[in-house]
Formats: structure tokens, C-alpha cells, sequence
């Protein structure tokens, strides 16, 4: 299969990428500038120059293609909106494009957040929030397979990590023990974090991709919820620096996220499709140290 895959040289398409083309796959990969290009082309991909604005490239590549893969998404804490906003015309412009053709369109979306409740395949995306516009898309992707779309989203825990490299949302928590001298958590510390290691969470886009019927959600995570206290007890003992709680406007923008209770469940995804995490936890990356300086 010929596939489109947008954010290809991003830290989940770094991954994804090299997975799809050992399974057999050929991987067109969106890229904005030289050195995404030539990480795509290491990997065996074909770059195709353009990015989640530029809708023109995203038709293109989508016309090319047997399936899309979307990964992409700005990231940019401080300008939440606009990326939302960015990802929900990109998904539009790939739906114009696949409709009625059966091809497979899979999304990385989140795990819905449930306070009180570990989440499942089955609960509808969070829709309101600071990141509720990207649930409200994620429910619009899974809605195409109305429209001859074989869609899917595999939802992401705040937490894809990777020793020495990534941590999601744990890297605010490094950095901010980097710079301020203290490892920090909101409130009592006993809510609920899930996670997944990349490496194990890079194939279930192939898998989805391949398997999942229309209008599937798939849960990548490994590690259904680690109470905020007990990262921030683990970095702290990693950096010998102590550990407290703070107000939640301490981490700025995401700080109200921080005090929401978001344990998540991938059983139904393992029962499913077969897919079993064995890479190491987030508790045992962050125990192994090697932390990039981020503060």
C-alpha cells in the first residue's frame, strides 16, 4: 500500500515511518523543510514538501495514496487554538479527498478524559476543555466512514515517551524541575496520567491502517494511569531535587489538564487487534534518567 503520512519526520512519524515501510509499505512523507526531507528519505520514504497548513500539498499527497496516515499537529502550547483549528482544516481537506473511496484515513486523536473513570475504546472523545476542539475532529474522522472512508483514530495517552528523547507530558514536568530546582504536582498528586512507550505505539497506526474497520477508535496505551505524585516523585529522585505540589497555574497554559484525573484503558485494542506494549513503562524510563536538558 501506498501511503501518506503527514508529520512523517515528527517524533511519532519518525517511528511510524520505518514501521510502515518494513511491513511492505511505500511511505510518501510530508515534510517542511530539508532536514524532514532527508530523515524521510533515510527512513525509505519519498518526502513530499508542504505542511498541515498548506492544503494544496495535503490534496496532493492524499490523491497519491492508497491510505492517509495523520499524524501532524503544531504542538505549540502557548497557541493551542490555532493548531486545533490548523488540524480541523487539514482533516477536512483529506476527508474532500477520500471520499467514497474506501481508502483507510487513520488519525492520531487522545484518550478521552474521565475523571473517576478509566477510560475505554468505547467512551466518546472529550469535547470540551482546552483540547476539546481536537476531540470534537476526532469524532468527525470517525464519522467519514459514512461517507466511503475506512476511518479510524488511534488515541494517545499525554505521555508517548521514549528514554533519553520524549516524555510528553512528563517533559514539563523535567523541565520544570530542571529549571526551578523542584519536581512538582498539582494538588494531591493522585490523579491519574496513562502512557505508552513510542516504540510501542508506533505500530498500532500500521495495524489500523491494515485491520480496523470503519469508524474504529483504538487506545495506544500501555500504562492505564501513573499518579501525578509518583512522576514527579521519580524525576525528583532522579535529579536529587525535592519534590512538592504547587498551584496548577504554575505550568502556565496545560496547568488546569494537569489536575484532571485521565486514566485510560487499551485492553479492548489488545483483545481486538492482537497488540501488546513490551517496551518499558514511563516509570522506568524516567527511573532510567539520561533526561535531554529541557528546562
Amino acid at each position: 500500500m501506498r501511503v501518506f503520512v503527514t508529520g512523517a519526520s515528527g517524533s511519532i512519524g519518525s517511528v511510524v515511518v520505518p514501521d510502515l515501510i518494513a511491513a511492505g509499505h511505500e511511505v510518501i512523507g510530508l515534510v517542511r523543510s530539508d532536514a524532514a526531507a532527508k530523515t524521510v528519505t533515510a527512513a525509505g520514504g519519498t518526502p513530499l514538501r508542504g505542511g498541515l497548513t498548506d492544503l494544496d500539498s495535503l490534496r496532493t499527497g492524499a490523491a497519491q495514496a492508497d491510505g492517509v496516515v495523520n499524524l501532524a499537529f503544531s504542538n505549540d502550547w502557548n497557541n493551542m487554538d490555532q493548531g486545533i483549528e490548523e488540524e480541523a482544516r487539514a482533516v477536512k481537506t483529506l476527508a474532500a479527498a477520500l471520499a467514497g473511496s474506501g481508502k483507510p484515513f487513520v488519525h492520531a486523536g487522545l484518550t478521552p478524559m474521565m475523571p473517576g473513570h478509566t477510560s475505554t475504546e468505547e467512551d466518546p472523545d472529550t469535547t470540551d476543555g482546552p483540547t476539546g476542539g481536537r476531540g470534537r475532529t476526532s469524532q468527525e474522522i470517525l464519522a467519514l466512514a459514512a461517507q466511503g472512508i475506512r476511518s479510524s483514530v488511534v488515541r494517545l495517552p499525554r505521555s508517548v515517551h521514549r528514554r533519553a528523547s520524549a516524555y510528553g507530558f512528563c517533559s514539563v514536568l523535567i523541565a520544570t524541575a530542571q529549571k526551578t530546582g523542584v519536581s512538582a504536582y498539582v494538588g494531591d498528586g493522585t490523579q491519574r496520567w496513562p502512557a505508552v512507550n513510542l516504540l510501542d505505539a508506533a505500530p498500532l497506526f500500521r495495524i489500523a491502517l491494515e485491520d480496523a474497520a470503519p469508524g474504529t477508535a483504538l487506545h495506544a496505551v500501555a500504562d492505564e494511569g501513573d499518579t501525578m505524585k509518583s512522576l514527579a516523585e521519580t524525576i525528583g529522585g532522579v535529579l536529587s531535587v525535592p519534590v512538592e505540589s504547587v498551584p496548577a497555574e504554575r505550568f502556565g497554559v496545560i496547568g488546569r489538564m494537569f489536575a484532571l484525573d485521565m486514566a485510560s484503558s487499551g485492553a479492548l485494542t489488545q483483545e481486538r487487534f492482537g497488540w501488546k506494549p513490551t517496551h518499558p513503562s514511563l516509570i522506568d524510563d524516567l527511573a532510567a534518567g539520561d533526561y535531554p536538558s529541557l528546562g
